[in-house]
């Protein structure tokens, strides 16, 4: 079992960055330059080992999107393959289940087998009977958890208890944060997440923390938003209720778009994607020997997966 205790605000959390509190590792970086080249990627699951991760490369114009699979070989990451599940269809946010032997993903792919397209998004998984074995043909979750509208960005805790994002019926805005709680043997009706999470907005991209203690999720356009997407945390009580979700600040969050968190727990690292830009336009365009190297920053508006060190601002206990 994981022990979670988090004790900070998001004052206390900016007051950290100003402080000079944060060590090197606990400031947002580029987590792959390696992956520089692809021009968008984003959606991030790490393997228990460390030594295993998937995420989305995507087309700039969205029209493809494909899961990827990448391994750690002699303490440098492998480049990315096709997840051989995927490459047929529209594929995004892949999950490892904690025992990392079923990974669940949001795709548009047919029902059933069907010829024609799907017109929502469902969430799926595919599994395997050990690490090192391959991975199974992909399984639709069904009726049990998907609608007739969308569904995403799937994330399950120790327990198998579901999160995920939807625009169903049911919602308390646009998209909404989900739970459905497996009994033991079927996954219960979904319901939407309390008014401490959820809004008449958009909340979405749910990290579930193993020990469902916390909850990561983007809320899009708030009153305490940095602008765009920021990513929020909320603690779950002794009482079994989610407390009021906390901005994490300017430490983590950007003006962009940020979302699709997912939490390293034994190495303390918050992985997320954003949207965020360091290009400097009047640079590039008044030196023409800095034109490339501004287009070509890892920072450059288009979908990047970042990562932080949280061992100041995130205390997990094993």
């Amino acid at each position: 079992m994981i022990k979670t205790k988090i004790k900070i605000t998001g004052l206390l959390i900016i007051c950290l960055a100003y402080m000079g509190l944060a060590q090197n590792n606990d400031v947002v970086q580029p987590a792959f330059t390696a992956l520089k080249e692809y021009p968008k990627v984003r959606d991030f699951t790490l393997s228990n080992s460390g030594k295993e991760a998937y995420f989305s490369i995507q087309s700039l114009d969205g029209t493809i999107s494909v899961i990827s699979k990448i391994i750690m070989e002699n303490d440098t990451w492998s480049s990315p393959i096709k997840a051989i599940f995927s490459g047929q269809h529209h594929d995004i946010e892949p999950f490892l289940s904690p025992d990392n032997l079923r990974l669940y993903f949001a795709s548009s792919r047919p029902k059933n087998n069907q010829d024609h397209k799907a017109e929502d998004y469902d969430i799926w998984y595919v599994q395997r009977s050990g690490l090192n074995q391959p991975w199974s043909e992909p399984v639709n979750m069904g009726t049990a958890v998907n609608s007739d509208q969308n569904e995403f960005y799937p994330s399950v805790a120790h327990n198998k208890n579901l999160y995920f994002t939807s625009d169903r019926s049911g919602s308390k805005g646009k998209d909404d944060i989900f739970y459905s709680r497996w009994d033991g043997k079927v996954y219960e009706t979904p319901v939407s997440l309390g008014a401490t999470i959820n809004s008449e907005g958009y909340e979405f991209n749910a990290y579930i923390s193993p020990s469902e203690s916390f909850l990561i999720f983007s809320g899009y356009n708030r009153k305490d938003g940095l602008g765009s997407a920021d990513l929020y945390i909320s603690h779950k009580g002794s009482d079994k209720n989610w407390r009021e979700a906390i901005n994490f600040g300017s430490v983590i969050n950007s003006d962009k778009m940020d979302y699709c968190p997912f939490v390293d727990v034994k190495n303390k690292t918050l992985y997320f994607t954003s949207q965020r830009s360091a290009v400097n336009a009047q640079k590039a365009l008044e030196n023409g020997d800095e034109f490339l190297i501004e287009l070509n920053k890892y920072e450059n508006g288009m979908s990047r997966i970042y990562k932080i060190g949280l061992e100041t601002i995130f205390h997990i206990n094993e």
